[in-house]
């Protein structure tokens, strides 16, 4: 699969150097663009990519609907259906121009479109910049199950643009802040690296989230084996996800993913040593920026149900991503229905 180019620079510049680069890469100009984006994104981030990537001038729009609603088989459908309508050859390009989803479903769309063509992924919100952007999973949902269809396809640029991170409410940098502290703890940095204040500078955060995915990716491309760390926290997370999304009570990707990581670190503690103060210290930075869920016997059952149908499982075991210590992880430990109900009792409380 062929290596993505990087693009991470400061206010507006990484955006000049992607024009510089879709002007090379179409010197002839026979290259057709459609920038695949959502009905939030078209509003705040459109006109700032248009201005700074002058190549895309010409380029086809095609609108999403926002958040998971986007990665569903038919919109898909539908948005192969406008790609030949347009008539897109195979060398025509889409512009992921988005978060987490836009970047997963766009990338998918490209990578099964004609058997495959290229894309570029410019992530607007921290998580997507940190993590859906980078690395070459592409997926959409089936049934209310996270990502259950997919393949890895790279784009053949990815270009983080920090001054999109103007355009977010607080909740969404929050959001990104538990996936950028999910790569401070599996990279050893650890949980009290992450700096303290209200808005802390992104861009070196971003910088040490890509170059650590990256070099965990270019060891293990297809999920095999240590690629598989990544997922810490995921297990939960994407439980969660489908879980307040079946209640029309939707959370973001980054919130549930942070959920997650307390519930991996109580098992953590409780299956492999992981040392109390770890989990406790987690806890604390965790509820300064959420109000940390309470569930029931009753609700504990379908976040039960969904668990079991993540795609990392083998055998019908519920596999999560523990950690011996911080910067230790161990993947493909099988957890229990009686561990998985006692964590999401009672991780919250002790």
């Amino acid at each position: 699969m062929a290596k993505t180019q990087i693009i991470l620079s400061n206010r507006q510049l990484a955006l000049k150097l992607l024009d510089r680069k879709l002007k090379k890469l179409n010197d002839d100009h026979s290259r057709k663009y459609f920038i695949l984006t959502d009905e939030n994104v078209l509003e705040h981030c459109m006109p700032t990519l248009i201005c700074n990537v002058t190549e895309l001038e010409e380029a086809d729009f095609l609108e999403l609907p926002s958040g998971e609603a986007c990665k569903e088989a038919e919109i898909v459908t539908e948005v192969w259906k406008s790609l030949i309508a347009s008539n897109a050859d195979r060398n025509a390009i889409i512009v992921n121009l988005g978060g987490g989803c836009v970047c997963d479903v766009g990338g998918f769309i490209a990578s099964t479109y004609k058997r495959g063509i290229d894309f570029v992924n410019v992530p607007t919100t921290l998580t997507a910049m940190v993590d859906a952007a980078i690395g070459g999973k592409t997926a959409i949902n089936l049934d209310g199950a996270k990502n259950q269809i997919g393949c890895f396809r790279n784009p053949i640029i990815t270009c983080i643009e920090p001054a999109f991170l103007e355009t977010l409410p607080e909740n969404e940098l929050r959001s990104g802040e538990y996936e950028i502290m999910k790569s401070l703890i599996l990279n050893g940095s650890g949980i009290d690296s992450f700096p303290s204040g209200n808005v802390p500078d992104y861009t070196p955060l971003i910088k040490e989230c890509v170059d650590f995915k990256l070099s965990v990716v270019k060891a293990d491309l297809l999920d095999k084996d240590l690629r598989k760390i990544l997922n810490f926290g995921h297990t939960f997370g994407h439980a969660l996800e489908s879980y307040y999304l079946s209640l029309n009570t939707p959370r973001t990707h980054g919130e549930c993913v942070g959920i997650g990581m307390l519930y991996a670190l109580y098992l953590s503690h409780k299956k492999l040593g992981l040392s109390r103060n770890t989990f406790l210290l987690y806890r604390t930075w965790l509820s300064s920026r959420m109000a940390i869920p309470h569930f029931s016997l009753k609700e504990v059952e379908p976040i039960l149900q969904f668990m079991h149908l993540d795609k990392k499982n083998c055998d019908e075991a519920v596999l999560c991503v523990l950690l011996q210590d911080i910067g230790v992880p161990v993947i493909d430990v099988a957890v229990s229905d009686n561990e998985i109900c006692d964590t999401l009792l009672s991780a919250a409380k002790i």
